[in-house]
């Protein structure tokens, strides 16, 4: 066995440096698939950002450039992993009004399959998160409800969509509002705060450029009056050009950019001539937190008159298209026009900040409550039965001397204890675990161990804990003994044998030890294959019938049904006949109990040499010809304890007894 923990040890060395290998790809995006993801009939423009303020995928009408939408993937954006350990990744999509209108389930290495759940169930799961409005009231309360059997996967599945359409409602909630619409005469649209102006006179320019040539006049006059706006706001845009001239506008506009407006009159031109070569419009420059742009031909419209009532005559008025990843035009910003003669320069700014009327304010959206959150106040009830079973359990072990040394307590509290497991633990509860949690686990550690996944189960997270610390205070056979549904089903069902007179084979023990490899084998053969196909890995990890026998209740086809009922069928003949040779979660249990630092059952120097009484009525065979107990197979039922303190059965004490 020393042999086999170093092959252990080894393998998992090697599959914990193989999985840092392991890549994964996620699929791309394209208009159509965005169109469907956000229930629209077409669209023309899908711009990807890299980083706004997570990676994501805006969706832009053609027509008159509205963002109908935006999509992210929650593996680029919370790196989200399932129970297996693997990669979850959902598309969300989610609208202006910063609802969720669709999602879709893109990739994932959940064990649904063998929990009689297909992938349609978690398909149509998702699709029910459409409609939900981030920060609504009622939020909490439209969320689907999480699967039954699929609690921890498609707890994972509900966070995972609803903190990324936390992040994109939130990333989308401020900038400008494009949809928003109401007529407005320019006195109007000025008091709103619509665009910034200035006006230079002759005299100041001819002040400022003293030295030009020729000479600029210096009289009363207009050297240049200037209006700055944004187009983008549909009431500014719509307003100023009108409804068909606004929507050609908007659809010539390139992706990812938004819509400068810049208009003058007077003897200064803020366009020249010289961008006609250069493609430069450098008498512009857009400046906002030290950040300058000098606006290009591309993307460049020329502009009419201004369709607005009261709206002034202008001699030029342009549309410059601005990158929104340099400048943000809902912010605060500044255009400066420059004035150049000979050497000298003259400077005009004029800095606007838009009115809130044309703003879309970012409101702080409260973050959805956690799945698991919802899992442990639901399971109140639960959790305290547990904790009684958990506590009665520790007193046993713990006074286990004062529990043996009464037989009839021994053999009917274990009893009970056992339907307990099985009845209410397994049946009621379905708190079973599985060989599963452990490759699960596993995986965590080397991609990325996260809480609140295993926190979305409580009754396994509680019995795993517990487990954890008794592997390290009596060994496996704290849960496999006392709190596996299954192994008390097998144990209840071989004692009613006895009961009726089915006589039971004993297994010789050179071949009850060779048989210990199955459940070894199995056990590193899940855990292998995980590394390379998670699904296949539970495909095998069917050879555990807790699943059908316990979580599905039976209520599973006839070749697994089949499967469980010559388990226990073998059972009857063979106390444990599972649990002794084929567990996989017994076998991942044993490794780890190496590491039990207390020796609670007693044995004395005869035991095994003189007296062997104990190693006859083990009902797993784990004690050896020599009376030593094997940590790896007790499943702690401490029927050894109870000879070892019985005076009228142990041969130690009946020969002490005589001599005396």
């Amino acid at each position: 066995m020393k042999t086999l923990g170093k092959i252990i040890a080894a393998a998992l060395l090697w599959l914990s440096l193989m999985g840092g290998h392991l890549a994964w790809a996620q699929s791309g995006m394209d208009t159509v698939h965005a169109a469907r993801l956000l229930d629209l009939d077409s669209t023309d423009v899908l711009i990807r950002k890299d980083a706004d303020p997570v990676p994501s995928w805006h969706v832009i009408a053609a027509d008159d450039r509205r963002e109908l939408g935006q999509i992210a993937s929650t593996w680029e954006v919370l790196r989200s992993t399932g129970y297996s350990g693997k990669p979850l990744d959902i598309l969300v999509a989610v609208g202006p009004s910063g609802t969720i209108v669709g999602a879709e389930l893109v990739e994932h290495a959940e064990p649904i399959l063998t929990l009689g759940i297909s992938d349609q169930d978690i398909a149509d799961y998702v699709d029910g998160f459409a409609g939900l409005r981030m920060g609504s009231e009622g939020l909490n309360d439209d969320v689907p409800d999480t699967i039954s059997r699929a609690t921890v996967s498609t707890g994972v599945i509900r966070d995972s969509i609803l903190h990324t359409a936390r992040v994109l409602a939130q990333s989308g909630s401020g900038g400008l509002e494009r949809v928003a619409f109401e007529p407005a005469t320019w006195d109007a649209l000025e008091l709103m705060g619509a665009f910034a102006t200035r006006s230079v006179t002759l005299r100041e320019a001819a002040a400022a450029l003293p030295d030009a040539n020729p000479p600029i006049p210096d009289k009363d006059g207009r050297f240049l009056e200037l209006w700055v706006s944004v187009l983008d706001p549909a009431t500014i845009g719509q307003n100023l050009l009108g409804p068909p001239a606004f929507r050609r506008a908007m659809a010539a506009l390139p992706a990812d950019h938004d819509a400068l407006l810049v208009a003058s009159r007077g003897l200064h031109s803020h366009r020249g001539t010289a961008w006609r070569r250069s493609g430069v419009f450098d008498r512009v420059t857009v400046s906002q937190d030290g950040v300058d742009v000098m606006p290009v031909s591309d993307g460049y419209q020329r502009l009419g008159q201004f369709e607005a009532a009261g709206a002034p005559e202008v001699k030029e008025a342009s549309l410059f298209a601005i990158p929104r990843d340099q400048i943000d035009l809902s912010r605060p910003f500044t255009v400066t026009v420059t004035a150049t003669r000979d050497a000298a320069t003259f400077d005009i700014p004029v800095t606007l900040t838009l009115g809130d009327t044309f703003l879309r304010p970012a409101e702080p959206l409260p973050t959805p409550p956690p799945a698991w959150r919802d899992a442990w106040e639901t399971k109140i009830f639960p959790l305290i039965t547990l904790g009684i079973m958990l506590g009665v359990l520790s007193v046993i072990l713990f006074f286990q001397d004062a529990f043996v040394k009464r037989p009839k307590l021994w053999r009917w509290g274990r009893t009970a204890f056992l339907l307990t497991t099985f009845i209410w633990l397994g049946m009621v509860l379905g708190a079973q675990l599985s060989v599963v949690q452990v490759v699960a686990f596993l995986h965590s550690l080397l991609t990325g161990f996260r809480w609140e996944v295993f926190l979305m189960e409580p009754l396994i997270f509680v019995l795993w804990g517990f487990t954890a610390l008794g592997l390290l205070f009596w060994g496996r056979g704290v849960f496999c003994g006392w709190l596996c549904p299954f192994g008390a089903l097998q144990e209840l069902l071989n004692q009613a044998a006895q009961r009726l007179g089915i006589k039971q084979i004993a297994v010789p023990n050179a071949v009850h030890e060779r048989l210990w490899v199955i459940k070894y084998t199995l056990f590193l053969s899940i855990l292998a294959l995980s590394f390379y196909s998670m699904t296949s890995a539970l495909v095998l990890a069917e050879a555990e019938p807790f699943k059908t026998a316990i979580s599905m209740r039976f209520m599973r086809a006839w070749p697994f049904l089949l499967f469980v009922a010559a388990l226990l069928f073998a059972g009857l003949f063979i106390e444990r006949f599972y649990c002794r040779y084929l567990c996989p979660l017994g076998a991942a249990l044993a490794i780890p109990a190496k590491l039990k630092i207390f020796d609670w059952l007693r044995r004395r120097p005869q035991c095994g040499r003189e007296c062997r009484l104990c190693e006859q009525h083990c009902t797993v065979g784990a004690i050896d010809p020599l009376g030593k107990i094997n940590p790896n197979e007790c499943i702690l039922c401490l029927r050894c304890q109870m000879i070892f303190h019985e005076p009228n059965t142990c041969t130690v004490l009946k020969r002490r007894n005589r001599t005396a």
